[in-house]
């Protein structure tokens, strides 16, 4: 018994659902990698499936491991732009927990299809419900933020605040790229006084029913997150919001995952 495999047919596929699938980990993670590098790493990932499968190797257990080990990883940091870190890690997870997702999703809703090219759109209509999915799942358990102490240091003072590590908070220094978090005014003023910042400037952002405005941004000396998880930050940069971040006060901070 045999198999005939038509490597372009298998190129094709693998390219599309390596795509699909690179952007839902995008989304999920909130990385910053942009369609390029998302069509990058879906080609490597497809190329290299194509190389695995045709190189006659005898032992199985070596192409689970190039497959799994190498292909894998490989795709996921050149699409995502992602170190050697947890981050990596997450994304190889999720990796396979989003491809059982949309396998089940193709493999309940491809038997009403009989035509074979429409495999492809209903691949990317897939994308879609699987994004539903997770949006649902995230807003149930929270997946995206994470609850933490803060030390914030500047001037030789030192404030400690109730802070949230929230993934849908993107907001960057258009002049540096570097990554921006969020306090209260109340908060800025522990910690300058009444004094303006040094070097304090402003960047523009939006939010929900709010476009093209603006705000302070100062650089502190450092910061430390607390927990298990402990972090020094040299230089972060520091935005200051005139409204409150936390209704309820439970939080008085958004600290930009990238920081």
């Amino acid at each position: 018994m045999y198999y005939e495999l038509y490597i372009d047919i298998l190129f094709l596929v693998n390219f599309m659902m390596d795509y699909i699938l690179l952007l839902l980990i995008k989304k999920i993670l909130k990385c910053t990698a942009t369609l390029g590098n998302i069509s990058l790493g879906a080609l490597t990932g497809a190329l290299l499936t194509c190389l695995v499968v045709a190189l006659p190797i005898p032992w199985p257990l070596l192409k689970i491991l190039l497959f799994h080990g190498v292909v894998n990883i490989l795709m996921l940091k050149i699409a995502l732009r992602l170190k050697w870190d947890k981050k990596l890690w997450k994304a190889l997870f999720l990796l396979y927990i989003t491809s059982f997702l949309l396998g089940g999703i193709l493999e309940h809703v491809r038997q009403y299809v009989e035509i074979g090219s429409l495999f492809f759109v209903l691949a990317v209509g897939c994308y879609y419900i699987s994004s539903g999915i997770w949006k649902i799942l995230d807003l149930i358990f929270k997946t995206g933020q994470c609850r933490c102490d803060v030390e914030l240091y500047v001037n030789g003072r030192c404030v400690t605040v109730p802070a949230l590590i929230d993934t849908g908070n993107t907001l960057r220094d258009q002049l540096t790229g570097k990554p921006v978090n969020i306090i209260e005014s109340q908060t800025a003023e522990e910690l300058f006084g009444k004094e303006i910042p040094e070097g304090i400037r402003y960047i523009s952002y939006h939010t929900i029913g709010r476009k093209n405005a603006v705000m302070p941004v100062a650089v502190l000396d450092s910061l430390r997150i607390a927990g298990e998880n402990e972090k020094w930050v040299d230089k972060p940069m520091i935005g200051i919001s005139e409204e409150k971040i936390s209704s309820d006060g439970e939080y008085r901070m958004i600290i930009n995952p990238d920081t």
